[in-house]
């Protein structure tokens, strides 16, 4: 998933892909694991994409907390 199609979701979409994201990640972890995992590669997008979301949330939370004390 490309930042530029994250960025223009809301705030409460990118939680709820965050929380989607998190429980894939787990279950690939599991998968891994257990052996059971076929694509190896995709823990490190799941990883990539939850880092894309958390960095927009954060910039968000800034640009709304400069705005704020103007």
């Amino acid at each position: 998933m490309k930042a530029s199609e994250l960025q223009n979701l809301t705030e409460s979409e990118l939680n709820q892909k965050l929380r989607d994201l998190r429980t894939e990640l787990f279950n690939l972890r599991f998968q891994a694991i257990t052996g059971q995992l076929g694509n190896p590669r995709r823990i490190n997008f799941v990883k990539k994409d939850i880092a894309r979301i958390k960095t927009i949330l954060k910039e968000r939370e800034l640009s709304g907390e400069k705005q704020e004390v103007k």
